[in-house]
């Protein structure tokens, strides 16, 4: 782990396949979550604690961000 985004090592989810417009993710120092846009890897990245890490990804599957049908 690595409290520096640009010497993180970031990953893909499994279900991004080939494509550039992906999120990446990284598991940084002092148990920090970097998310950032595999477009842009040089550019900003987003930090999370673990417990807002937590909270987004369980909104993220319980719907809450769904659009609007």
């Amino acid at each position: 782990m690595n409290d520096d985004p640009s010497k993180a090592k970031w990953f893909k989810s499994s279900y991004s396949g080939s494509g550039s417009q992906c999120v990446e993710v990284a598991w940084l120092e002092e148990s920090m979550i970097g998310v950032r846009d595999s477009k842009n890897p040089t550019g900003p990245a987003l930090m999370f604690t673990p417990g807002e890490w937590d909270a987004f990804t369980a909104s993220v599957l319980g719907g809450e961000f769904k659009r609007p049908a």
